[in-house]
């Protein structure tokens, strides 16, 4: 898995840009950057919530004992959407930024 920047797919439409968690060739997961700002936020926002709410319930256990394939499988399970809404957020800035009203 890999971070960093939106990659832009070579297409027609040039609103369309490869999630960068999913480190392929054809990227089959994308993000339609001409998509309403609140749609952008919306998606972000469910999926930080989603691993936040995850992390916290985790957090506040009384005992919580695994191995370390687990965990290190569990942290890679819960960057995927975290990844993915930072990706988001990231078409989300970009749109806000450039928007000159």
């Amino acid at each position: 898995m890999r971070g960093g920047l939106i990659h832009q797919q070579s297409t027609e439409n040039e609103s369309i840009h490869a999630l960068t968690g999913h480190d392929c060739t054809v990227p089959a997961l994308l993000i339609d950057t001409s998509a309403p700002l609140d749609v952008l936020h919306d998606a972000a926002v469910y999926r930080i919530r989603a691993v936040t709410q995850l992390l916290e319930n985790l957090a506040f256990r009384e005992q919580l004992s695994s191995d370390a394939v687990v965990l290190q499988d569990f942290a890679q399970l819960l960057a995927i959407p975290l990844r993915d809404g930072c990706d988001l957020l990231d078409v989300f800035s970009r749109r806000l930024n450039a928007d000159p009203s």
